[in-house]
């Protein structure tokens, strides 16, 4: 079956007011999801007018300059002089990633409700002492399952393979399907933790649904 991906677009505003363009650093990371990148180039122009330095983000799996997708966060090596940086989009999905990853200011501008804020640094904390309690329960844990996807992009079977050699002591169980449903993990009780090889997100954010601590497998 052949899959055709058709981007969409959006018509909304993408400008932030000026007051909150002021409160930007000299040099900024910029990006957006792909129904605003088409317009990105003109924000771009905008703050490089007002004397700020702008760097459009890109990562693997992106098609435009300026556009955020998935996965693609884990992959960017952004400029170290990037002080800050500025998402414009609805939902904090991306920006959260980002903020985790890169430990530098994150701004978000929503062009539907048109507020501009900065990420709370305290939500992402939540998650990295989550993060850390997870690896000590893999550590201490003897039966291990592996979340593994076929979906393209995100399939990671050759790196799941290679955890045996890794972890001689510890008996692992690929667990593989094409959408991974969370509720069929309760079927595996003996299960003590999980490694999660497809979207990073789900080692953040998926841990109430699977019940049990989840480490991704870059964490180990």
């Amino acid at each position: 079956m052949e899959t055709m991906f058709i981007e969409a677009r959006s018509e909304l505003g993408i400008i932030p007011p000026k007051k909150s363009l002021a409160q930007l650093p000299k040099h900024i990371g910029l990006f957006t999801t792909v129904q605003h990148v088409h317009k990105i180039d003109g924000l771009k122009n905008l703050l490089e007018e007002s004397g700020k330095k702008v760097y459009l983000l890109k990562g693997t799996h992106s098609k435009h300059q300026g556009q955020a997708q998935g996965c693609d966060l884990f992959t960017l090596k952004p400029s170290k002089d990037i002080e800050a940086f500025l998402y414009i989009g609805t939902g904090e999905f991306h920006p959260k990633e980002l903020l985790m990853l890169q430990k530098k200011p994150v701004y978000i501008y929503n062009p539907e409700s048109k507020r501009f804020y900065q990420l709370d640094r305290k939500e992402i904390e939540q998650i990295e002492r989550r993060k850390k309690g997870a690896l000590l329960k893999f550590l201490s844990s003897t039966k291990i399952g592996v979340l593994i996807t076929t979906k393209p992009g995100q399939q990671n079977f050759a790196a799941a393979l290679k955890l045996k050699e890794k972890y001689p002591d510890k008996e692992f169980f690929l667990l593989i399907a094409d959408t991974l449903d969370f509720a069929s993990l309760e079927n595996f009780p003996f299960i003590e933790c999980y490694v999660n090889s497809a979207c990073p997100r789900i080692g953040y954010d998926e841990h109430e649904n699977i019940g049990k601590p989840v480490v991704n497998i870059s964490d180990i």
